[in-house]
């Protein structure tokens, strides 16, 4: 079987393991005047639509936004200081700086019906049968997976007492494995599985879309993977079933993701902030035990960004994303109507 080869544009952002700790667009640092433009866009309380006097954050912010594309598809910016801003400012003033920063890269785009662009990533113990239960407001320990939008942004808060590290693996180097070892469930993860609309996506009409796991578009890679959604839609009356080979895919695919030569694992600390390209990397959470004390306990901000230097995307992502065209608006969940 013949499937396409990685061209020199994903080429980079194939690494397996470590290799993403060692490449030179992994880790970036605020330097003292970049702190100093932010302390001034908090305090002249200057909203996401004005940042006054930020010449270099909105250059570092360019480097990133390239590197993300361009590069590994992992950012970790560190060093923003969120202790002295916190009692500075507060923290509803640190929400909006990081919106602004995150929005510095690309448009936020919802992640819920009601239209909110920043989620709070902490266990809400809401309860395994409640409807507003979503991975990202468990302890739980998550799969690995992609969202929907061109590129998050996760401000890490405060970690959990144990627990609670982020995972990564590139869905470019899981492409190449499989295309080595297993061809003829690639050539299964290259069609399109049916998604089952998400609980929360109650703006959309669609009760499930179809789209690959795998696929190019203009000698672009993108990878795109949700397993709950599918094996809801899977499980759904009115949504297509898996067939075994499917579900061999599938479970191949969850299996070389778990190997140590090809994942990376880390823990964010307060003021990190992390940036994923996901059509190049899928990411996961480990599970955690929370501190007892409520203003301890594990809090990330969550941002999702439709982002102008986009690749193109197959067709079949239309119906999820809203747009397939390079530097299009799209993805996030479309506000309910009223």
């Amino acid at each position: 079987m013949n499937f396409p080869s990685l061209s020199s544009i994903n080429k980079p952002s194939s690494w397996r393991g470590e290799e993403l700790f060692a490449g030179d667009d992994w880790e970036w640092r605020f330097v003292d005047e970049e702190l100093e433009e932010l302390k001034i866009l908090c305090a002249l309380n200057k909203q996401v639509h004005e940042p006054l006097g930020s010449v270099l954050l909105k250059k570092k912010l360019s480097s990133i936004q390239y590197s993300l594309e361009n590069g590994s598809g992992a950012v970790m910016l560190r060093g923003f200081p969120l202790d002295s801003f916190e009692l500075e400012f507060g923290m509803g003033e640190i929400s909006e700086l990081f919106l602004w920063l995150a929005s510095q890269l690309g448009t936020p785009v919802s992640q819920n019906a009601t239209g909110d662009l920043m989620l709070n990533v902490r266990n809400e113990a809401f309860g395994k049968d409640d409807t507003r239960t979503r991975g990202p407001n468990t302890n739980r320990k998550l799969s690995f997976h992609t969202d929907r939008c061109d590129v998050i942004a996760f401000l890490c808060l405060r970690q959990a007492m144990e627990g609670g590290e982020n995972e990564l693996v590139s869905s470019p180097a899981l492409y190449e494995v499989i295309r080595e070892e297993r061809p003829d469930l690639l050539k299964v993860l290259m069609q399109p599985f049916p998604y089952n609309r998400h609980i929360v996506d109650t703006g959309n009409a669609l009760p499930f879309c179809e789209q690959p796991i795998f696929s190019f578009c203009d000698g672009h890679f993108a990878g795109s993977f949700l397993r709950v959604l599918i094996d809801r839609a899977d499980a759904a009356p009115d949504c297509p079933s898996l067939t075994d080979e499917q579900r061999e895919a599938l479970d191949f695919l969850e299996d070389t993701a778990e190997r140590e030569d090809l994942r990376v694992r880390f823990r964010q600390k307060p003021g990190d902030i992390l940036f994923l390209n996901n059509w190049v990397t899928f990411h996961r959470r480990t599970a955690f035990d929370d501190w007892p004390e409520l203003e301890r306990r594990r809090h990330l901000l969550r941002v999702w960004l439709s982002v102008p230097n986009s690749r193109p995307l197959d067709e079949a992502f239309k119906a999820n994303y809203g747009s397939v065209e390079a530097g299009s608006i799209r993805g996030g969940m479309p506000q309910e109507a009223t």
